[in-house]
């Protein structure tokens, strides 16, 4: 069975960090680029990094660069999205998406997760 399934999120202070994960089951991530997007409430879904296979380019959201880092590990056919210095407006729910080229619709992927919420307030 294909999936993707999200994990970190929660509830994190201002400055704080958190780690999400994307698994993947029932096919191999690193064939994959991959996205990662999140939806705020009454906004509209934005992406906030991409990976392309073989870790060939990185894309950052400019709001998040500097602060977040995304991540492959092939053994563990996960995809992680490092999120340092944590601001409220970072609060959404995070998706990721596995597609064929790094672009802000997550309906062109191939593949999403249900999303994992990440909510920052003090």
């Amino acid at each position: 069975q294909v999936q993707l399934v999200e994990s970190g999120g929660g509830l994190v202070q201002p400055g704080g960090s958190l780690r999400l994960s994307c698994a993947a089951s029932g096919f191999t991530l690193d064939d994959y680029t991959i996205g990662w997007f999140r939806q705020a409430p009454g906004k509209e879904r934005e992406g906030v990094s991409c990976i392309t296979t073989s870790d060939l380019n990185i894309y950052y959201l400019d709001s998040v660069k500097g602060r977040f880092t995304i991540s492959r590990d092939n053994a563990k056919n996960t995809v992680y999205l490092q999120m340092f210095s944590l601001k409220p407006e970072d609060t959404a729910v995070y998706y990721c998406a596995a597609g064929r080229t790094c672009n802000g619709y997550i309906n062109t992927y191939a593949y999403r997760g249900r999303g994992t919420q990440v909510t920052v307030s003090s």
